[in-house]
């Protein structure tokens, strides 16, 4: 099923609901059903935008009717990104072999872990 990323910038009067009730958002995400789409996660994220979904969902036309809905019930607007695995776009061999399609998360070499000093800082 393809997999989607939503931006999502509150309005100002999402901003205001917010405020008053934490849980708007939430609630929000959960009363909008739309037939085959699945949020796989929601992250608050500092910086342009306030949250990020993970959305899968049968083809563009019901991740579009979802974005439209959710940003009405939350307040915000919604930039919605289909998402394609990078082992489609690696010659079109549609071999995964880092396993990024599944969501697997991969280690760096250990020359690249933080290593804490002590003092609960990372050098």
């Amino acid at each position: 099923m393809p997999t989607y990323i939503q931006l999502l910038t509150l309005t100002a009067e999402g901003r205001s609901a917010m405020l008053e009730d934490p849980e708007t958002v939430l609630r929000s995400q959960a009363s909008t059903r739309i037939p085959g789409v699945v949020v796989l996660g929601m992250y608050g994220v500092l910086g342009a935008y306030d949250f990020v979904n993970i959305v899968e969902a049968p083809d563009n036309d019901a991740v579009a009717r979802f974005s439209l809905e959710l940003g009405v019930r939350v307040g915000a607007h919604v930039t919605t990104l289909p998402a394609i695995p990078i082992s489609r776009l690696e010659g079109g061999s549609g071999s995964d072999p880092l396993n990024l399609e599944r969501g697997e998360t991969l280690t760096p070499p250990e020359e690249y872990q933080p290593v804490e000093d002590g003092d609960g800082a990372y050098d």
